[in-house]
């Protein structure tokens, strides 16, 4: 090895593009879905302990010795899961790099420190294009990007955060290999949304807003009071970073015009750590919509009282773990690989047959609710509840976001508020417990005594509905919310141009 090292940039890019721009995506759905994922493992797992310096000092620090490990079934039972505590914060991060070169890696995230002090998460162009393989299948089978001239507007915060620059660039490479698409980035500032949409919107066949599930409700509620025609504009929208109901997803639709819910919208599983892990399809919509209407069966599959977010994922660029206690790990390359790495999100693994099999017991066949075959590839299911921190415990009840969201998206009442609250358990004068939901209204709204009471209403009824935990646990004098209204883009509670945060504690 020089003193530089082996790692030479560009080839390393150039071998990668090469392969992104000739290699279609069909094809390399088709393949990875039949391969074999612990061979990918083992793989990752020996190149990473012998070129990334970090890795190699932990597994000494474990004891273990990488080349006597000769299964990927070898690795899951001799190597300890990574953290951010044992790994991410014990070791430099050049360390955790390639070759221990911070340089290897030509761009850095921010991890928003959601649960902890923020994170810095180096990648390569290669790294970047292995992501723009999941928004690939978001534009072209759901949305049919590759015939119809699309407008991408970027609506996620642009800056060190991994959402706008990520998604800006994994979008911008698709225009490269030869989709019409032309990428515009007007980040998380509704006037600029507004502008371009006014100027470039009428010019392609479609738009796409990218960007977290409550703000694209915002920049559609506030464009409808602004006189903008979305249907005309046949808006298609991707989101991240939140679980949302199908009810959500309905009512943005007719909103928006759409008229084809499971191709109309999409939402990736992403993070900081590593980019995007999964992404939902035409199948995993069409799953979804038919157990947000059955909480039985969800629960059943799931094991929650609460609809989680179902995506597809690749399992030769990102492969997933269950573990034991109902959370979930991956490994995948990226500027820092990353092997058995403990993501605490609650969730679980179904591979495609499984899952089949399942929802066909339950007389179910989610290919009929499709048109024709586009967007179902035989990859593996992974369902993500989020980690359990951003719910309330009430009456030893977990009431989570998901479950009040419904009461907020119901006919009665949703016309009248934005969808963003936050959950807390306060006391009353009595030092009881009672469930409080802070309430935005929609812009130029009142509040009002019949508002309150609707709300509460709508939301003790949907959490009896979807959450058997809150139903059963908590004595029915107590299970009404004490529900108060505050205005749009209210500071103490909803201050705009931040990501929301559904919990107090």
């Amino acid at each position: 090895m020089s003193a530089l090292g082996s790692f030479n940039k560009p080839t390393e890019a150039l071998k990668s593009f090469q392969d992104f721009l000739s290699i279609p995506l069909q094809a390399v759905l088709n393949a990875h879905a039949a391969a074999d994922p612990s061979a990918y493992g083992l793989a990752l797992f020996h190149q990473t302990a012998q070129n990334v310096p970090a890795y190699g000092a932990f597994l000494k620090a474990h004891g273990v010795v990488a080349a006597s490990l000769q299964t990927w079934q070898d690795v899951q039972r001799e190597v300890p899961l990574l953290t951010k505590a044992n790994y991410i914060q014990a070791y430099p991060l050049a360390e955790r790099c390639r070759e221990g070169r911070l340089e290897t890696c030509d761009m850095v995230a921010v991890s928003s420190g959601s649960t902890g002090s923020p994170t810095v998460w180096p990648r390569f162009f290669s790294d970047e294009l292995a992501m723009a393989r999941r928004f690939e299948q978001v534009f072209v089978e759901s949305f049919q990007a590759d015939t119809h001239r699309t407008l991408a507007v970027v609506c996620f915060s642009l800056g060190t955060w991994v959402g706008g620059m990520y998604t800006a660039s994994c979008t911008r490479l698709l225009a490269a290999k030869g989709l019409p698409i032309t990428v515009v980035t007007p980040g998380n500032n509704p006037a600029e949304i507004f502008r371009v949409l006014g100027e470039l919107g009428p010019q392609f066949d479609q738009v796409v807003l990218l960007g977290y599930p409550p703000f694209l409700k915002d920049v559609v509620d506030t464009g409808r009071v602004q006189g903008i025609d979305w249907p005309s504009l046949r808006v298609r929208w991707v989101m991240a970073g939140e679980v949302f109901s199908e009810e959500w997803r309905t009512l943005m639709g007719q909103r928006l015009g759409s008229t084809q819910p499971c191709y109309d919208s999409a939402s990736l599983y992403g993070t900081a750590d590593a980019g995007v892990l999964g992404n939902e399809t035409p199948l995993s919509i069409a799953i979804r919509r038919f157990l947000a209407q059955r909480p039985e069966a969800a629960q059943a599959l799931f094991g929650e009282a609460r609809l989680p977010t179902l995506v597809q994922y690749d399992p030769l660029s990102r492969l997933f773990e269950s573990l034991p206690d109902g959370t979930l790990a991956f490994s995948g390359e990226n500027g820092v690989p990353l092997l058995r790495y403990h993501i605490a999100d609650t969730g679980g693994v179904y591979p495609y047959a499984d899952l089949m099999a399942r929802l066909q017991a339950l007389g179910f066949d989610p290919q009929a609710e499709l048109t024709g075959d586009r967007g179902c590839y035989p990859l593996p299911f992974v369902y993500v509840f989020g980690r359990t921190n951003f719910a309330v415990s009430y009456f030893g009840a977990n009431v989570y976001p998901e479950n009040v969201s419904v009461g907020l998206e119901q006919p009665a009442v949703q016309a009248q508020v934005t969808g963003k609250f936050v959950m807390e358990v306060q006391e009353d004068e009595d030092q009881n417990p009672r469930l409080s939901i802070t309430v935005e209204l929609a812009p130029s709204v009142n509040a009002s005594e019949n508002l309150v009471e609707g709300l509460a209403d709508s939301i003790q009824v949907q959490l009896c509905r979807l959450n058997s935990e809150f139903k059963h646990y908590v004595p029915a004098g107590r299970q009404r919310p004490w529900v108060s209204l505050r205005p749009a883009g209210d500071p103490d509670y909803f201050p705009p141009g931040v990501k929301h945060r559904y919990t107090r504690h």
